[in-house]
């Protein structure tokens, strides 16, 4: 297994910064570094209990063993991480027996409806994921497959098919796990859900797709990244100065796509506070080429990108031509055309899609989160505006019955 990971922040991206200004910015280090050390929400830097992996991985084997499939309830931090690598991981089409369905991400009442029809003929357990325990959402996805297990299930066997990850001592979901001894697995304290990667909030839905011990190996390995990942949140923050407000994540590879989503959590959420920040978009390419590709090239100057660029997939030939080889020409190419067009590009390069390489790399973007967040002079850990929506929900669910309307 090959773990080869490298950063390029300068070929495409020196003559469109201002030393003085960098200089400035990177002369925070010591004051940046001090906020982030001191801060109480940084769990997942502190030691890993390897034997929550042995707790995980056993639960795993008796859930495949005894179900077809496993349902996993949760919403962002407590879903993009996991679906992301899940999607990296597994093959494009695939005829596994055993099935893991993500829902409680949404409010649609056709994909609910549709997956308790689905689930009707269906031996499954179910993983509830809300550190609150109030999380709309999955809240109201639990509901109905509960309603389901019930119909289904005694009450024995509804107390092995439900685990629930939630917070370690208080919330409705702890208070359920007390009540019905359901297995439990906790999301620390000290974790915020967009940083909760290396948690059994998404390392018991991964241990079905990979290998979580290396996973962990290597998002350790990467936390000794912070002055690639300082440099990088550096130049982010001197590019919002310069005017360009807009980062566009780029993917070459399309299992990769929902790692932009993840990615566009991680620093919206974090830095993007007091009318500061910078507002995260994704690309795939070569198929958004064929249709962003313009405005990205002559459109306004708004923009810089960071490209991840994979190495070595899996070499294909049509009419004697390596496909592999060939989306690494195309990325070069872009690259120097959007350089050319006054687009910087940052590239992150890394030699295959792996665990080590994936968690050494989800590491160096957490880093980067963080220091950005305090380069933007925000606490990069909390989310006050997300909380403004969720208000307004509460005050027009008049419909709803009151005890509804408390729970969500």
């Amino acid at each position: 297994m090959r773990n080869v990971i490298k950063f390029d922040f300068k070929t495409y991206v020196n003559n469109f910064v201002d030393d003085d200004n960098m200089n400035k910015i990177l002369n925070r280090k010591a004051e940046i570094y001090n906020k982030f050390n001191n801060a109480t929400m940084i769990g997942w830097t502190e030691e890993f209990n390897k034997r929550l992996l042995e707790d995980i991985l056993n639960l795993r084997d008796y859930i495949k063993n005894n179900y077809d499939c496993l349902v996993i309830l949760g919403i962002g931090g407590s879903f993009l991480g996991s679906y992301a690598l899940k999607n990296m991981f597994t093959k494009y089409f695939s005829d596994n027996s055993f099935e893991v369905i993500y829902a409680g991400c949404d409010l649609s009442s056709k994909y609910l409806s549709e997956l308790i029809e689905y689930l009707d003929n269906k031996n499954f357990a179910v993983n509830v994921i809300s550190k609150s325990g109030t999380t709309m959402e999955t809240m109201i996805a639990y509901d109905a497959l509960k309603q389901l297990i019930r119909k289904k299930y005694n009450s024995e066997e509804i107390k092995n098919r439900i685990i629930i990850t939630t917070d370690e001592s208080v919330g409705k979901l702890r208070e359920e796990v007390i009540e019905n001894d359901y297995k439990s697995f906790i999301i620390p304290s000290n974790i915020g859900g967009r940083y909760s990667l290396i948690t059994a909030a998404h390392l018991l839905p991964l241990s079905f797709f990979l290998d979580i011990n290396n996973l962990v190996t290597g998002f350790y390995d990467g936390l000794s990244l912070t002055d690639e990942a300082y440099n990088y949140a550096c130049i982010r923050r001197c590019f919002f100065d310069l005017g360009k407000y807009v980062e566009n994540f780029c993917v070459f590879e399309p299992n990769m796509s929902y790692y932009t989503e993840w990615l566009k959590q991680l620093f919206g959420e974090t830095e993007g506070k007091e009318k500061r920040g910078i507002f995260p978009v994704s690309t795939l390419y070569t198929r958004d080429l064929h249709s962003l590709g313009q405005f990205i090239q002559e459109g306004n100057p708004i923009i810089f990108e960071t490209f991840i660029k994979v190495l070595n997939t899996k070499n294909f030939y049509v009419n004697d031509k390596n496909l592999n080889n060939l989306n690494g020409i195309v990325l070069d190419s872009v690259v120097n055309a959007h350089y050319s067009g006054g687009v910087a590009c940052n590239i992150i390069e890394i030699d295959e899609i792996n665990e080590m390489n994936i968690g050494k790399l989800c590491a160096f973007f957490m880093l980067s989160a963080a220091y950005s967040g305090y380069l933007f002079d925000v606490d990069p850990f909390n989310q006050p505006g997300v909380e403004v929506y969720k208000k307004f929900i509460r005050d027009n669910l008049d419909h709803f019955k009151v005890d509804n309307r408390n729970d969500y």
